[in-house]
């Protein structure tokens, strides 16, 4: 197919914002708080989302009979830049969020590792389809206590804690088989007993500065309003232009 035709084929995909509006009075005083009540109800945890969620799943019933598969609300693109001043983003699961920020864990030694070490300021991105909503975050990231991450790290299905000894995430690897390899030999090696917590893999938590809530509406005229923290540790709220 000519590169134009294929173009023109990602144009032309669009979607119309119509499900809700956001105004300055629906916002609460702290940001965090804010993110709280939208990822419960992202989460279907509150009644105000279950209600949302209801009609969210009426809509593309009728309008929208190939609506998005159920996704991992807890997702978020995490933005870092090098030594070279080059950016990179991937997925990272959220795994906790209190008044220090939003918690996430990791290969310390992985690139992103590697970035924040040389780097730690960061971006987080949350968006939600079916609730027509983007969250985004900037700040600085540090890693959290030892202790915590290890109790954090006791909780994770025994496979995943094989897992973050055997990856040595972001490094060339030889074959999927030798991967594969490593995982049986760890296996075995930890049969029966405590697996524990490898040196090099623990959790950040990114403490923000700027956090931005984004109500797609329709014909583009989103809705948008910024959180910036001030000197005196309070947010002023601002309105932003789509």
């Amino acid at each position: 197919m000519p590169a134009t035709r294929q173009f023109m084929r990602i144009a032309n995909l669009r979607r119309e914002y119509s499900l809700a509006g956001l105004y300055r009075h629906d916002l609460e005083a702290n940001p965090i708080t804010q993110f709280e009540m939208w990822f419960d109800q992202a989460a279907s945890r509150r009644w105000s989302g279950r209600v949302r969620r209801f009609f969210v799943q009426s809509y593309k019933i009728f309008f929208a009979p190939c609506g998005s598969r159920d996704t991992e609300i807890n997702a978020a693109t995490l933005a870092t830049v090098g030594q070279d001043g080059m950016p990179s983003a991937r997925i990272v699961l959220l795994k906790g969020v209190d008044e220090r920020g939003f918690i996430f864990f990791t290969n310390y030694e992985s690139r992103k590792g590697r970035e924040l070490a040389a780097n730690p300021n960061a971006a987080l991105v949350f968006y939600w389809p079916d609730q027509e909503r983007q969250v985004c975050i900037a700040g600085e990231v540090q890693k959290i206590s030892c202790d915590e991450s290890e109790a954090y790290f006791k909780t994770r299905p025994r496979g995943s804690r094989l897992g973050a000894w055997v990856s040595q995430q972001s490094e060339t690897i030889e074959s999927r088989s030798a991967l594969e390899l490593c995982f049986k030999q760890l296996e075995a090696k930890f049969q029966g007993k405590e697996i524990p917590m490898p040196p090099h893999w623990g959790g950040y938590v990114l403490a923000p500065v700027r956090i931005e809530f984004w109500q797609g509406r329709p014909s583009r005229l989103h809705d948008r309003f910024v959180y910036r923290k001030q000197p005196d540790e309070s947010w002023s709220i601002e309105r932003l232009c789509p």
